[in-house]
C-alpha cells in the first residue's frame, strides 16, 4: 500500500494500512463520503484500528477539516482519533481510528445474540449516540448536520459511535439550512429536515430529527430516497416505549424536538426507553467511584443473574473490564467474584489466562474471609485455566492456610476445594503437605461433618496420589474414619474403602481391611451396619474369585501401582459402583450447630448417640454444598469475623511436621 502512495507518510505515520475494509463495502459507500476505508495494524503491537484515507484533490480540504475536527473532540461516544498525516504534494490524507465497523454490518454479522439481548444493546447504543449529540449542542456549541446510520460506527467493546463530521459546524455561526451544506457524496433528498428557512431552526432541531432519522433506520433498514417522508411516518417497528418519543423526533415543526438531554431524561423514567437492566448496569459502572460501599456490594450482588440477560460482546469488553478495575482499585469487596467469574465463563482460554488468573492470584492472598470463601466456592469454575505452575506456587501456599482457620465453613470449603486442586497439584504439594492436613483434620478437628467430608476427599482423589503414597496412607485413612465417634464419619471411611478396592492388594484385604470392616458389624447405627455387611461381601467375593481361580489375582491388582485412572471394567469391581458413587458425588452437608457425636460400639459408657444421623448419600444441592445449611455466601461478608488466616483449626492445633496420614 504504502509504495502505492508514497514512503514519505509511513515515515511519519505510526500504522500500516491493510486492505479496503470488507465491512464498509455495504450500505457504507462512496455515495456517503469522500473518505475510502480500510483496516490497518499499529505499528509494534499490531493493535487493530481502521484507516480513513483520502486521496482526492477536491476534497483534501474537506479532508483535512475533518481531521482537525475529530481530533479536538474527545468524547466516549464520538469516534476516537488515533492519528493522522497529510501529504499535500499527492493531496493525501491518513486518518486512523480506534477499530469500528458501520452500524448494519456490526447489526448484521459481527452481533450474534438472539432478539431480546439485541434489543437490549440497540438500546444502550442509541443511548450512546443521544448522549454524543448532547455533548455537541449543549457543551460544544456545535451542530453535527449529518445524523443517519452512515455516521454511527461501533468499536470492539461494542460500543457505538459518532463519526461523520463532514458537515459539522458552530451552532453560533451557522448562516445557512444544513441540507444546502451537503456535497455531491449525499443524497440531499434521503435525509433533508423539513425546515425550508434558518428562522425555523431551533439549536437542536436538525441532530434531533436525524436522531430520529438513525432510530427508523436500526429498526427497519437504510432509510430509502423514494418516499423517505413516508417511510418516517411508518411507526409499525418502533417499540412501545419509544414511539411516543419518536414522533417528536420526527415532528415537521422544528419547536417540537427535543432537546438530547430532556430526550434522555424521559426516557430514563420507570418505562422509559432507556430504563432497563443493561443501561442501569453500565452507567452504574461509569459513575462506580461515586458510589458507596454498600451501594457497590447490592450492585454486584445483582449483576450476576442479570448478565444472562446482556449481549456477551458488552459483558466481555465492557462489563468485564470494570469489574477488574473495580476489583484492583476500589472497595468492591467478595461481591464482585459471582459477576467476575461468571463473566470469566465467556472467554477463551488464553484471554481468560491474560485477565481473569491475575486477578485470581491476588484474591487469594486476601485476608478477608468472605472473599477466601466465594474464591473456594467457585473454585471448580476458573481453576482450569490456570497454569499448574501458578496453582502450585502461588494459590496452594494460601490456599492450605484455610485447613488452619479457626471458622469451620472455611476449613470446610478448603478440604472441598482439594478436589479441584488435585489434578494440577506436585507431588510434594499433594501427596506430603495435603495429606499432612488431612491426617490432622481427621485425628483432631472438633468438627464432625468436617472430618467426615476430609475422608470424602481422601476417596475423591485417590487416584491423583502417587502409587507408593495412596498404598501407605489410603487404608490408615480410611481405618481411622471408620473408629470416629461421628456416625457419618465412619460410613464415609466404609464407603471409601469401597470406592478404592482396586487400590489394595489382596494381602492387605485379608490381614487390614475385613477386620477392621468387621467391627463395624455391631456398630450401634444402622447404615454404618448396612455399608459394612455390604462391603465386606464384596471383598470376600474378590478373595474367593481368587482363590477359585488364581490367575485372576494380577488382574484384581492391577491399578495398585498405576498412575491411570482406574476404570472398574473389571468384574470383580463392578460390586464396589455403589460406594464409588456415593463417594465421588456427595460431600456430607455439615449442621450449622456442633454436632454432639455418638461413639461406635465399644464407647465409653454413657456416650450420647444420634438417633437420625445424616447419611453420606443423603442428597444434596451440589458437591460445593456449604457447611451450614441456612448461611449464604451473601452472609458471610457479615458473619465471618476479618481475622487473619492463620488461627489453628478447631480443636486442631498446628500442623506436626511428622503428622501422616499413615501414622
Amino acid at each position: 500500500m504504502w509504495a502505492f502512495f508514497g514512503r514519505d507518510a509511513s515515515k511519519d505515520f505510526a500504522y500500516d494500512v491493510g486492505e479496503p475494509a470488507v465491512s464498509f463495502t455495504g450500505s457504507f459507500n462512496q455515495r456517503h463520503t469522500f473518505w475510502k476505508v480500510h483496516g490497518g495494524k499499529k505499528k509494534g503491537s499490531g493493535d487493530k484500528v481502521t484507516i480513513f484515507l483520502n486521496d482526492s484533490p477536491d476534497a483534501y480540504e474537506s479532508a483535512l477539516s475533518y481531521v482537525k475536527k475529530l481530533k479536538t473532540l474527545r468524547h466516549p461516544s464520538i469516534l476516537m482519533f488515533l492519528d493522522s498525516v497529510e501529504l499535500q504534494s499527492k493531496s493525501l490524507v491518513y486518518l486512523a481510528v480506534e477499530y469500528v465497523e458501520p452500524i448494519f454490518y456490526h447489526l448484521d454479522h459481527t452481533l450474534k445474540e438472539d432478539n431480546e439481548k439485541k434489543q437490549i444493546y440497540i438500546s444502550w447504543g442509541l443511548f450512546q449516540i443521544t448522549r454524543a449529540l448532547s455533548f455537541l449542542i449543549n457543551d460544544a456549541d456545535l451542530r453535527h448536520n449529518h445524523v443517519n446510520h452512515t455516521s454511527i460506527f461501533v468499536n470492539s467493546c461494542g460500543e457505538w459511535k459518532l463519526g461523520g463530521l463532514e458537515y459539522m459546524e458552530k451552532i453560533s455561526d451557522s448562516t445557512c439550512i444544513p441540507n444546502k451544506r451537503y456535497s455531491r457524496y449525499e443524497d440531499q433528498n434521503t435525509y433533508q429536515i423539513p425546515e425550508t428557512s434558518m428562522s425555523q431552526i431551533t439549536k437542536c432541531s436538525t441532530d434531533m430529527y436525524g436522531l430520529g432519522v438513525l432510530i427508523w433506520e436500526v429498526f427497519n433498514g437504510p432509510l430509502q430516497q423514494s418516499s423517505p417522508r413516508a417511510s418516517l411516518t411508518n411507526t409499525d417497528n418502533i417499540p412501545d416505549n419509544l414511539r411516543r418519543l419518536y414522533q417528536e423526533l420526527i415532528s415537521e415543526r422544528a419547536s417540537q424536538r427535543p432537546n438530547p438531554a430532556d430526550f434522555i431524561m424521559k426516557s430514563r423514567k420507570p418505562g422509559g426507553y432507556f430504563k432497563n437492566e443493561l443501561i442501569d448496569a453500565l452507567l452504574f459502572l461509569e459513575e462506580i467511584q461515586m458510589k458507596d460501599k454498600i451501594d457497590k456490594s447490592k450492585f454486584f450482588n445483582s449483576l450476576a443473574p442479570a448478565i444472562d440477560k446482556f449481549p456477551k460482546l458488552i459483558s466481555c469488553h465492557k462489563i468485564l473490564p470494570q469489574l477488574i478495575n473495580a476489583f484492583e482499585y476500589g472497595e468492591a469487596g467478595a461481591s464482585v467474584l459471582n459477576p467476575l467469574f461468571k463473566i470469566g465463563q465467556m472467554l477463551e482460554h488464553e484471554e481468560y489466562q491474560a485477565k481473569i488468573v491475575p486477578c485470581v492470584v491476588k484474591l487469594f492472598g486476601s485476608n478477608d474471609r468472605a472473599t477466601r470463601s466465594r474464591l473456594l466456592l467457585q473454585l471448580e469454575h476458573f481453576i482450569a485455566h490456570v497454569p499448574d505452575s501458578i496453582v502450585n506456587e502461588q494459590i496452594f501456599q494460601q490456599v492450605v492456610l484455610g485447613f488452619l482457620d479457626t471458622n469451620p465453613t472455611i476449613r470446610e470449603q478448603t478440604v472441598k476445594s482439594i478436589i479441584h486442586l488435585a489434578p494440577k497439584l506436585n507431588y510434594n504439594n499433594l501427596n506430603v503437605e495435603t495429606l499432612r492436613h488431612f491426617a490432622r483434620i481427621q485425628a483432631k478437628d472438633d468438627q464432625g461433618g468436617i472430618r467426615t467430608n476430609t475422608t470424602v476427599c481422601v476417596g475423591k482423589i485417590a487416584h491423583h496420589l502417587h502409587p507408593q503414597i495412596r498404598q501407605k496412607v489410603l487404608i490408615s485413612a480410611f481405618s481411622r474414619a471408620m473408629r470416629d465417634p461421628f456416625p457419618p464419619a465412619r460410613n464415609a471411611g466404609v464407603l471409601a474403602l469401597a470406592a478404592t478396592q482396586q487400590y489394595f492388594l489382596l494381602s492387605e484385604v485379608a490381614q487390614r481391611i475385613l477386620p477392621a470392616l468387621c467391627q463395624l458389624s455391631t456398630d450401634s447405627e444402622k447404615t454404618v451396619r448396612d455399608s459394612a455387611f455390604k462391603t465386606i461381601k464384596g471383598f470376600l467375593g474378590k478373595l474367593e474369585q481368587v482363590s477359585d481361580n488364581p490367575s485372576l489375582r494380577e488382574t484384581m491388582e492391577a491399578d495398585v501401582h498405576s498412575t491411570a485412572t482406574p476404570s472398574l471394567s473389571n468384574a470383580a469391581a463392578t460390586w464396589a459402583d455403589w460406594a464409588v458413587t456415593a463417594v465421588t458425588s456427595k460431600f456430607y452437608r455439615s449442621q450449622s450447630e456442633t454436632l454432639k457425636s455418638s461413639r461406635p460400639t465399644g464407647s465409653r459408657p454413657g456416650a450420647r448417640f444420634l438417633s437420625k444421623p445424616a447419611s453420606l448419600e443423603a442428597s444434596s444441592a451440589s458437591s460445593m454444598s456449604t457447611t451450614t445449611t441456612a448461611s449464604s455466601v451473601a452472609s458471610l461478608a457479615s458473619s465471618l469475623e476479618p481475622e487473619g488466616e492463620g488461627g489453628g483449626g478447631g480443636g486442631g492445633g498446628g500442623v506436626s511436621k511428622g503428622e501422616s496420614m499413615s501414622d
